[in-house]
């Protein structure tokens, strides 16, 4: 996060981090509990409790990734072509 950043916006950023995971796990649960109770199946609830907890960690790792991002200073070095 950057440092010049508004402490509510870090702190609202930082609670969907948390909720993130736990929130898509549950949602892909209920979707497969319902899918499963409409089709009178009994294995979906684990397809899409696997789906949410898949796409949990994906938005996980993005949110990581692009707060990563935000905090890396330009560096100052020269590329390849010996430009700065």
């Amino acid at each position: 996060m950057s440092k010049n950043r508004n402490p509510w916006v870090q702190v609202g950023e930082y609670t969907t981090l948390a909720l993130t995971l736990p929130l898509a796990t549950a949602i892909g649960y209920m979707i497969g509990h319902l899918l499963d109770h409409w089709l009178g199946t009994d294995y979906l609830k684990l397809v899409f409790l696997l789906l949410g907890i898949a796409a949990g960690f994906v938005e996980l790792i993005r949110q990581v990734q692009k707060d990563k991002d935000d905090t890396t200073p330009p560096s100052d070095t020269m590329d390849s072509d010996g430009q700065r």
